[in-house]
């Protein structure tokens, strides 16, 4: 008989037991903080943030680690009474995306009233049976303690109107941090039992192309009429290196269109004598380079596509 081989490799489901890992989205209204609570759990900014409403359009990933869980947070846009195609497509976003996730937590912006809109997604997540949702009250920091608690009894009422039990009702200030690893904490407690789903370290699992495309269009928002926000698209055409460059010195040129929908829009975001756009180039490229982790060149140009929004064609040519 031959010597007793003893295996000492550890068996991948044995680092599992304790270990969590899974999906949670946040979904409100537009402008209901989720965006802003997904940077403050990332602990980085991953998700853009806007006072502009339905500023994000994408389901945008950040990742928690702790030392026994990792947390897969989908910040996903508002939803919202559809306008236009891009609006239909976007609420189907969301609606796609909790079928998918593991939990659910609504955002319930402490500065406004729990209104028709809001009962109306809650009557909606009522539906998904046997998973968790959770309500989370944010923008603490903006209101007194007597209508925090109004708040929180109101958020109470249309779970209740609409057959839904929370899994837990949770104010929060991304803000100023104030119950934030409490929020991380329940999210995490949901999630079923399992191995990492991403290398320990890593933030998101969005492309740069998607990362840059994002910052470019933050800083486009910032300071533009209430109109030009829905209007605004941004294309990265291609992120390169840039050959011959001295050793220890790389310089990378990102050249990106932003698209609006009408040429009096155009000159809005160009600005006089192309001031404006510089500004856009100036704040967003410092962000890129820190995406990148190199220097850039960054090539910006405006364009028109003639009422993206509604164009299904067009819609697909710019991502959505």
């Amino acid at each position: 008989m031959g010597d007793d081989i003893t295996d000492t490799e550890t068996d991948p489901t044995e680092e599992a037991v304790g270990f969590r890992s899974g999906f949670a989205c946040f979904v409100g209204r537009p402008n209901a903080g989720k965006s802003t609570l997904t940077n403050a759990l990332v602990g980085d900014k991953i998700a853009i943030t806007s006072s502009k409403p339905q500023t994000t359009r994408h389901a945008i990933r950040g990742l928690v680690h702790t030392p026994d869980a990792q947390l897969v947070l989908v910040d996903t846009p508002g939803l919202h009474r559809p306008r236009n195609t891009l609006g239909e497509r976007l609420n189907d976003l969301v609606r796609a995306t909790w079928t998918d996730v593991d939990t659910v937590a609504m955002c319930f912006p402490s500065d406004q009233k729990v209104g028709p809109g809001d009962k109306y997604l809650v009557k909606e997540l009522a539906g998904l049976r046997r998973k968790p949702v959770l309500a989370v009250a944010t923008k603490t920091d903006l209101v007194s303690p007597d209508r925090l608690a109004q708040h929180l009894m109101a958020i109470h009422a249309a779970g209740e109107e609409a057959g839904l039990r929370w899994q837990d009702i949770v104010p929060v200030s991304a803000v100023d941090g104030s119950q934030v690893e409490l929020l991380r904490d329940l999210l995490i407690a949901t999630l079923p039992q399992g191995s990492p789903l991403y290398p320990d370290g890593q933030l998101t699992d969005e492309p740069a192309e998607t990362l840059v495309a994002e910052v470019i269009r933050e800083a486009a928002l910032e300071g533009v009429r209430d109109e030009l926000p829905h209007s605004l698209a941004v294309v990265v055409d291609e992120i390169v290196p840039r050959e011959d460059r001295p050793e220890g010195k790389p310089l990378t040129d990102v050249r990106v269109n932003v698209y609006v929908e009408r040429d009096s829009q155009k000159g809005i975001i160009i600005g006089k004598q192309g001031v404006r756009l510089r500004e856009i180039g100036a704040t967003s490229r410092r962000q890129i380079e820190k995406i990148l982790g190199v220097p850039v060149y960054l090539d910006l140009h405006v364009k028109v596509a003639k009422d993206w929004q509604r164009d299904p064609k067009q819609l697909r040519k710019l991502g959505f």
